[in-house]
């Protein structure tokens, strides 16, 4: 067997060429397969399935009751964030209130930091004298400060750690009044607050509405300006500033640079805000593809009502699509790791060869007989292991075949 692999920056090229002693290259002589590789230079990540388990509450159960993993209860929990100890906090909406959430030995302890279930109101407070009315974000500082989204008070509010308690204020906006003014405190407006994110220097960001807004503290006070979207004028449009549009945008996520990702949950997109000078420029990384966890790249992919989003320190993105029931992770182009072939081999008689990657990862198969013109062999979905693909177009004498994640 003869190999040669070609020194291309985004093809390796290997061809396998057998004694025609083996009955498979009888049928076929000569296979070449071709797979896309990363970028020289570009570490590729190894991947690991996640194992998720349940920490605290029961499936099925609503209620408000403070206690250990699923002797607590929760009722629309639908903002959660970690801090650096390893605590994750949750905006319980339904419960009106902020839950703590403790790792204590193997177990987690859930108690009530602020709010009080069953009751809504606008108060500031301490403890349970402060009052929410469905809360539906949280996020949490490097000092350990929360900050939350209250939906329905159309405000900001902070969750400052003091001693043993928990000191609620209200930062910006006003609570029972609708709108979209820019403005200090009070003066500024939120139209349905559903995402934040905090960023290192302690800015906020909130998606509202149609619209991404950030909120920077000066002093002792909070100015809030819109960086994109304009209230009132729903739609998909990539654009700078109040030329983007958006459609109900619920999850924002900013990353060590100062970009924002945004779940845009009524268009089933994913897009990114780029600060360019003074200016914001929205474009859309994923989605629109069609309704549905289809798996794909760029406009391929398809979401069902992406709500929420994170970002990790490598670029990675991932989204809670919760009419989906999933949990999807986008990779940045340039960075996912490159499916495997494998040698190829024969299946029930017909020549086929295997292809492993990522789990999930969604890749294209294609067909050529002169390395010009190329058809479509097939589209596969990857799954854990080795994925053994049989080509249906059978060759005759050389093919040629390539791999491409789609």
């Amino acid at each position: 067997m003869s190999t040669k692999t070609s020194h291309h920056p985004r093809l390796a090229v290997v061809a396998e060429t057998k004694t025609m002693g083996n009955p498979a290259c009888q049928m076929v002589g000569t296979m070449i397969a071709l797979a896309l590789t990363a970028i020289q230079g570009l570490a590729q990540s190894v991947y690991s399935p996640y194992t998720f388990i349940t920490i605290a509450g029961k499936a099925g159960i609503t209620g408000s009751t403070d206690g250990t993993n699923s002797a607590a209860r929760l009722y629309v929990p639908s903002g959660v964030a970690a801090d650096t100890n390893g605590n994750v906090f949750v905006a319980d909406a339904g419960n009106n209130t902020i839950r703590k959430v403790t790792p204590v030995g193997a177990n987690w302890v859930v108690t009530t930091l602020a709010g009080r279930a069953g009751i809504s109101g606008d108060a500031d407070g301490t403890n349970s004298a402060a009052l929410y009315n469905s809360p539906y974000a949280v996020a949490v500082d490097s000092a350990d400060n929360l900050y939350v989204a209250d939906w329905l008070n159309y405000t900001i509010r902070k969750v400052t750690p003091v001693g043993t308690n928990w000191v609620v204020t209200t930062l910006a906006g006003k609570a029972g009044v609708r709108g979209s003014a820019d403005g200090t405190n009070s003066a500024a407006r939120f139209d349905g607050p559903e995402g934040l994110a905090v960023d290192s220097a302690g800015n906020l960001y909130v998606a509202d509405s149609a619209t991404i807004r950030k909120m920077t503290p000066v002093g002792t006070n909070w100015a809030v300006t819109t960086l994109a979207g304009r209230t009132g004028n729903t739609g998909s449009a990539d654009g700078t500033n109040g030329a983007a549009r958006f459609n109900s945008p619920a999850g924002v996520a900013v990353d060590s640079a100062g970009n924002l990702y945004v779940a845009d949950t009524g268009n089933g997109m994913i897009r990114k805000v780029t600060p360019m000078g003074t200016n914001w420029v929205v474009r859309t990384l994923a989605g629109p593809g069609l309704p549905g966890s289809l798996d794909g790249t760029g406009s391929a992919a398809g979401f069902f009502s992406p709500f929420s989003v994170a970002v990790d320190s490598a670029g990675n993105l991932y989204v809670a699509d919760f009419r989906d029931d999933t949990i999807r992770k986008g990779f940045p182009a340039g960075s996912v790791p490159a499916p495997i072939l494998r040698p190829p081999s024969l299946s029930a008689g017909r020549l086929g060869f295997g292809i492993s990657g990522l789990p999930g990862l969604a890749v294209k198969i294609e067909s050529s007989g002169d390395l010009s013109s190329w058809q479509l062999a097939g589209t596969s979905i990857l799954e854990g292991g080795t994925n053994y693909f049989v080509s249906p177009i059978q060759p005759q004498g050389a093919r040629f075949y390539r791999v491409q994640v789609r």
